[in-house]
């Protein structure tokens, strides 16, 4: 929550709002499907969250008629001194793991369960994990562990670590990308929406269930939008139209309520132009790179410029592979060279 995602011109505006929304179908899903236990670990905000917001989250939860919410702060929503975290009245079905810098837990008798966890009181942790600070204490006879980070900064440890401290479950958060660390005993949900274009993929969340012959695990898709990374080949015979008809149909394809980002690859006609807002067709194109290379008849701009800089360039590269970074230097000097009209 509170994150203002890049969505395009046509999402832009709405793209904030949906995330609350995002959480309001969890919550709609808690419910019919009778959830037990609601896990967030960590960065439920992008930033510290104010007061307003953290009412309006509790609200949410105060309408789950069977669910019990265990949550810590991550890095980006950590506590401080003034973090509206600290003496939040929560709903009694809400459990705020964090108040203090040592690992607590809550007991869930009638699920025999208990769950523990740590909030960030920084922004970094850069410490590995401890193992004898983050053991399980075998209160109840099922024991999940809420943990936030993976990365150097970030709370460091290697997945042996993790399982040795005998948790039956580790809800992992921190990385945004859902990933199974160990089957059935350590996993990253992700984050619930995309909320950057590095976002690439499916988000939403984990469904875990305890049986009588072991625990599963699932990955549910529920994010409203994603970030595609969508190619587009283009040939020298190619019109600005044809390109922009090409990208049209391919993100009616995949949908256009998602976010694009767009990379141009093959030849196009030298004189041919591409400019981003002329391809924004539906206001959902988030990143544009043109890899295209200008398709010049190199043999006659030699020899017509051979007295000049553009024929000696041209001779001294023109051997250099099409993928090459020599001759995109070389498609660069001659577009420069033409358009100041030093050579001809």
């Amino acid at each position: 929550m509170g994150a203002k995602p890049e969505a395009g011109k046509a999402y832009s505006d709405k793209r904030p709002g949906e995330l609350w929304k995002s959480l309001e179908r969890i919550i709609r899903i808690c419910n019919r499907e009778e959830i037990d236990l609601l896990l967030i670990a960590g960065d439920l905000f992008h930033r510290q969250p104010l007061k307003k917001e953290l009412r309006e989250v509790n609200a949410m939860f105060a309408d789950l008629q069977k669910t019990q919410v265990v949550l810590i702060a991550g890095n980006h929503d950590h506590m401080t001194y003034r973090s509206c975290y600290a003496d939040f009245p929560w709903e009694k079905q809400v459990h705020f793991l964090g108040r203090g810098q040592e690992m607590e837990w809550v007991e869930f008798p009638q699920l025999q369960t208990a769950v523990y966890g740590k909030s960030y009181h920084s922004r970094e942790i850069r410490e590995p994990l401890d193992a004898a600070d983050w053991r399980r204490r075998h209160l109840q006879p099922k024991e999940i562990l809420l943990l936030h980070g993976g990365d150097e900064t970030h709370l460091p440890f290697r997945k042996e670590d993790l399982l040795r401290l005998g948790y039956d479950y580790v809800a992992l958060g921190h990385i945004h990308k859902p990933g199974i660390l160990a089957a059935g005993r350590a996993a990253y949900a992700g984050a619930l929406e995309p909320t950057d274009r590095s976002d690439t993929g499916d988000h939403g969340y984990l469904l875990g269930e305890w049986k009588e012959t072991g625990g599963t695990l699932r990955f549910v898709k529920s994010a409203g939008r994603k970030y595609i990374p969508l190619s587009v080949e283009t040939t020298e015979r190619d019109t600005a139209y044809e390109i922009r008809q090409r990208i049209e149909a391919a993100v009616r394809k995949m949908g256009t309520e998602h976010l694009y980002k767009i990379r141009l690859q093959g030849r196009r006609s030298p004189d041919l132009l591409l400019e981003q807002e002329e391809m924004d067709i539906f206001g959902n194109l988030v990143e544009w790179v043109d890899d295209t290379r200008p398709a010049y008849d190199l043999e006659r701009l030699k020899q017509r410029n051979k007295d000049n800089l553009l024929g000696q360039m041209i001779g001294e590269m023109e051997e250099a592979p099409e993928e090459s970074r020599h001759y995109r230097a070389l498609c660069r000097g001659i577009q420069a060279l033409l358009e100041t009209g030093r050579s001809l």
